[in-house]
């Protein structure tokens, strides 16, 4: 509805020799305080440099122009300086109620992407370090951006670029041989890991033999090759656990270390372009022109770095892809590593260096305030996360149905955990940092994933006490609260759109909650079963809700639950 209104404005103004973005009116565009001032509202205050008129004569000229030609809406009316666009209600019932019923899943979806290719590179945790709270973020903002781009049409890659190269490899391979044996390893990889890297940064004596075996592996060193190998396949055995119980899929697994013996091509490239420079005996490229400071390309010990790899990376990408997006959803402090490596790009002659984008999300903080740091060993596992969640879900559950079967507690339990961490997270800005409180996502009342879950529950429910099957309904006058969900449900493709635009989720975790908000009020003020003349619309008006929830929090990866 929001875009009609938008097209009549553009027409009018048009005829008034005024020509304004759609984007432009959108930003204009209000929503009135009071419903009897109508649905949206346009303010006309911005115009009078251009009309050289009263707001109030401009709005009067703008409302002529408009006339009365359309059936959406019961009015058109101009109060001061705006302009009140009052929506037909039942038209708009009819036709939200009866487009989600023919597209069902697919209410919401668009093509502006169609025959266009995306890569969303996310997760990306480091081989041997524990999967913590420090990739998660990046995990579900990741799979939600690669959900809404499909939405929009998008043909997407998802990419998991695993950090298996690196001075910190050194480290575990000197570590390893110093304090470590398989046996104790295999049985629990992740955590061994751990201890030994913490072992080896507390002692300064360590980092050359550390960087001595980094060089070894640069050397194709065959022990150190062959324990590199063991280390990977235990830790993305582990990695791959955590992401089938949080339900994300990948596409590709691709890692650094498939780059380690390409940077002869990528050194070659940027000496050709005279953009490297000796300094320190080290190899650089110097970007201070630019606001971005100084690349290190190459160690003076003619060891490579993360820099240079992800130069190779995206160029291969590029060859075989020819994707038209490319996206890195990494923290922000990689903000400016990514600024240098597209410039790099850029300056190298490759055009799509345009095409591809950071997207930077902040960070999960302890209760303390303080940033989780795994070189002092303090880190949250993601296997504890997890099953602390479980725990309160399944709490929770028993404690509002003590009668169901263990194994159907826990089946729930699950779902709900994965709706509270995922929620948790996605329902504030990306680029916010956020304070981990799981005791405070999994709450099933208030701003949550489990509240959102369980409003759409109450609708299934409400759904299985039909006893009639009536396939026609009719609209009588609407009542507040239905129209306020009838308002809200035909949001939804406009919130797709613009959660791609600004590549967002919180876009969708804001509208999801709104949503369930407004159908619990609707519940509540609006008896469904037994309202005689309103059940079969009110039926409907359920059946349609149920549907774009679950359209809504499939973008944020979260699974609605029947039952509650």
């Amino acid at each position: 509805m929001k875009e009609l209104i938008i097209k009549i404005l553009q027409k009018a103004l048009k005829k008034k020799k005024v020509e304004l973005k759609k984007e432009e009116i959108d930003k204009i565009l209000e929503t009135p305080p009071s419903i009897e001032m109508g649905d949206y509202s346009f303010p006309c205050f911005f115009l009078v440099k251009k009309f050289k008129q009263e707001p109030k004569q401009i709005a009067l000229e703008i409302k002529k122009k408009i006339g009365n030609s359309t059936s959406e809406f019961d009015d058109i009316q101009v109060s001061g300086p705006y302009i009140n666009f009052f929506i037909n209600r039942k038209n708009l019932a009819k036709k939200v109620i009866l487009e989600v019923k023919t597209k069902k899943e697919k209410f919401g979806k668009n093509t502006i992407g169609k025959a266009r290719t995306m890569i969303v590179e996310f997760s990306s945790p480091n081989i041997a370090k524990p999967f913590g709270i420090g990739h998660l973020r990046s995990t579900i903002i990741g799979n939600s951006i690669s959900n809404i781009s499909e939405f929009n049409g998008f043909k997407v890659i998802r990419m998991n670029y695993l950090g298996d190269w690196g001075t910190q490899f050194g480290k575990l391979l000197f570590g390893y041989k110093k304090f470590g044996n398989y046996k104790t390893l295999k049985s629990d990889p992740i955590k061994n890991f751990l201890d030994i890297y913490v072992k080896v940064n507390k002692n300064k004596k360590y980092e050359k033999p550390s960087r001595e075996w980094f060089r070894k592996m640069e050397n194709n060193d065959k022990e150190a090759i062959s324990l590199w190998k063991k280390f990977r396949d235990l830790s993305l055995k582990e990695f791959k656990k955590i992401y089938s119980e949080l339900g994300i899929k990948f596409d590709i697994y691709s890692s650094e270390s498939l780059y380690s013996k390409n940077m002869d091509f990528v050194i070659e490239q940027l000496k050709k372009k005279n953009l490297l420079e000796k300094s320190d005996g080290a190899m650089i490229v110097n970007l201070e022109k630019y606001g971005l400071g100084v690349c290190l390309i190459q160690k003076s010990d003619g060891t490579t770095l993360y820099a240079t790899r992800d130069l190779a990376s995206t160029i291969s990408r590029y060859n075989q892809f020819k994707f038209n997006k490319l996206i890195y959803e990494v923290g922000q402090e990689q903000k400016l590593h990514f600024a240098q490596i597209f410039k790099i790009l850029e300056l190298m002659g490759y055009g799509w260096a345009k095409n591809c984008t950071h997207i930077e999300h902040g960070l999960y903080f302890d209760k303390d305030g303080k940033k989780f740091a795994t070189r002092k060993g303090k880190i949250i596992f993601m296997e504890d996360i997890l099953n602390e969640t479980k725990k309160l879900a399944a709490k929770e559950i028993t404690k509002r149905s003590p009668q169901l079967p263990k194994k159907e507690i826990i089946k729930r339990a699950g779902k709900i955990a994965k709706a509270a961490i995922f929620y948790g997270d996605l329902k504030n800005n990306r680029i916010n940092n956020i304070i981990f409180d799981i005791k405070r996502f999994v709450s099933f009342e208030g701003d949550t994933g489990p509240y959102i879950q369980y409003s759409y529950a109450r609708a299934s429910s409400i759904l299985r006490k039909v006893k009639r099957k009536e396939k026609q309904f009719k609209i009588n006058n609407l009542e507040d609260k239905e129209f306020e969900l009838v308002k809200k449900l035909s949001q939804f493709s406009e919130v797709v759109l613009n959660s791609y635009a600004n590549l967002n989720p919180s876009l969708i975790a804001n509208y999801s909650y709104q949503l369930a908000q407004i159908f619990n009020e609707f519940y509540h003020a609006c008896p469904v079963i037994g309202s005689k003349e309103k059940e079969s619309f009110r039926i409907e008006l359920v059946k349609t809700f149920r549907q774009v929830l679950k359209n809504s929090l499939y973008l944020l990866g979260i699974e609605t639950i029947e039952e509650m």
